[in-house]
């Protein structure tokens, strides 16, 4: 028999996805993504008993069981730590329906990779006919976005004045607050994309001012910065010690801790806006009740790239035209710009809003 030989310098499951994750190593938030996924399909298999090898369809039933509960949970969940900590765990809760799903799609895509490379030799994912056609990523339409009302609460909500015995300290933090939401919803950046953002990625040319970015696969673009947005710079700017305008030299990280040193990470501008989302809510629900409480568990749900999708939604229900939607989202293909529009499912609600059964108190509604 031929000794098996896959396609790539890999000698064992690790290795093998390593090199699966060499190939994002330009997207770093993509990158950490698919590693936290990959790993936790690897760490279940080895307290099968398996390895990628033996997966198979009847396997993934049970591995996605597995992300709804996680057990025993002590080994498997636990709080925020670093990687080499003792109290490290892979989960911090058990996964939705809809983290699952993402979670399985990416797990797809690796085994189809490995197969493609020769390490396995078949993909199971692909036999999950059940699973919304072989777990089809495609959206029809983006829903994971803040509609307008709430939108406009939002901000006039981050928008109130620090008391006015507040100290310096919370002076700055909420001047950070509103550059890290204005900046999420008036550019429509990948949370990676803001935490590497210099200051001097602002630049003005011909009158018109343009944040200059490097973006996921390493694409560099332009973006035209919003009269609002330069004067939040401005505000953050000053408040930072520095002039209202970056100047060309000016490499300093845009988001920076209180001291106005050291940048901010992208997991830590995640716990940020994933931490102002849950007061926001809180607040929401304190001033207007139970009747906010729709809108307020909407607030909880929303992660930083929900603030992505608002943006753009958002320019596209303003009329903004779907070849500038394109170019600010800087996606390659027009039809996933697309999904951002609402409007006919707008127009449909009206043609059908006509559509109904008449009521007894209507005239006429008696039966024959």
């Amino acid at each position: 028999m031929t000794a098996y030989r896959g396609h790539i310098a890999a000698g064992t499951d690790e290795e093998a996805v390593g090199a699966w994750l060499a190939e994002y190593r330009n997207s770093p938030q993509t990158w950490r993504a698919y590693r936290k996924e990959a790993e936790r399909l690897l760490l279940w298999l080895q307290s099968q008993g398996l390895g990628l090898r033996d997966l198979r369809r009847d396997h993934l039933a049970r591995f996605d069981a597995f992300l709804a509960d996680p057990r025993p949970a002590d080994h498997w969940i636990g709080p925020t730590r670093p990687r080499d900590h003792s109290e490290w765990r892979p989960f911090r809760q058990p996964l939705s329906a809809s983290s699952r799903r993402q979670s399985l799609v990416i797990l797809q895509g690796l085994c189809s990779w490995l197969v493609e490379a020769g390490w396995i030799e078949h993909n199971p994912f692909r036999l999950m006919r059940g699973k919304r056609r072989r777990l089809d990523n495609r959206q029809a339409s983006i829903e994971r976005y803040l509609e307008r009302p709430l939108w406009e609460w939002l901000w006039q909500w981050l928008e109130r004045l620090p008391s006015k015995e507040a100290s310096r300290r919370e002076w700055m933090l909420w001047q950070r607050r509103r550059l890290i939401f204005a900046f999420a919803y008036l550019l429509a950046p990948r949370i990676s994309e803001m935490a590497d953002a210099r200051m001097n990625d602002f630049i003005r040319r011909e009158g018109h001012w343009w944040w200059q970015v490097v973006g996921k696969g390493g694409k560099q673009a332009r973006v035209p910065v919003p009269p609002d947005m330069l004067e939040l710079l401005g505000e953050w700017r000053m408040a930072l010690g520095l002039t209202a305008r970056p100047e060309p030299d000016d490499d300093g990280p845009l988001l920076r801790s209180l001291n106005g040193q050291r940048g901010v990470g992208d997991n830590q501008l995640y716990r940020l806006i994933k931490t102002t989302f849950e007061e926001a809510a809180q607040a929401l629900e304190s001033e207007v009740g139970e009747g906010a409480l729709h809108m307020a568990n909407i607030l909880r749900r929303a992660s930083p790239h929900w603030l992505r999708h608002t943006a753009i939604t958002h320019q596209a229900q303003a009329g903004v035209e779907l070849r500038y939607l394109a170019k600010t989202a800087r996606h390659s293909r027009l039809d996933t710009t697309a999904r951002y529009l609402h409007t006919e499912a707008e127009e449909w609600q009206r043609q059908l809003a006509g559509h109904g059964v008449r009521r007894r108190d209507e005239p006429g509604s008696e039966p024959l």
